[in-house]
């Protein structure tokens, strides 16, 4: 009789065990890639070099384009991408009354801005990344 109650209460012991264990949050929001990276602008764009038409090519057309005061044109591209991880803590209904829902959030924000000289070749260009 002894041995049938130390079984029960190590089976109920990892069923609450089992039933409390935290779930993974998972991971939610767009999963798009794209190439516009610092990588990808440090190993592709050269000043003086790199054309208005390379440029198109390689991330498409930008977000904005301006004239700064000395007549350049300039380019901005922006990526924004906002990701989400939920879950729970998962207590045991048999041992603690319930679970608590977990949540976290994160942006993150790259900007590429670009002036091009009158010949359409990139003259300076800038990158803002941050994640927050």
């Amino acid at each position: 009789m002894k041995s049938f109650k130390t079984i029960h209460s190590m089976l109920i012991s990892f069923v609450a065990f089992a039933i409390g264990c935290a779930t993974f949050p998972r991971e939610e929001g767009p999963t798009s890639s794209s190439n516009l990276t610092v990588g990808t602008v440090e190993k592709e764009i050269v000043k003086g070099k790199t054309t208005q038409a390379e440029i198109l090519s390689l991330f498409g057309s930008p977000n904005l384009v301006t004239k700064n005061s000395e007549g350049e044109e300039v380019w901005n591209y922006n990526r924004m991408a906002y990701t989400t991880k939920t879950g729970s803590d998962g207590g045991s209904l048999l041992l603690w009354g319930g679970s608590r829902a977990m949540s976290t959030a994160t942006t993150k924000s790259f900007d590429l801005i670009l002036t091009f000289d009158q010949n359409d070749i990139v003259k300076n260009y800038s990158v803002i990344s941050a994640s927050y």
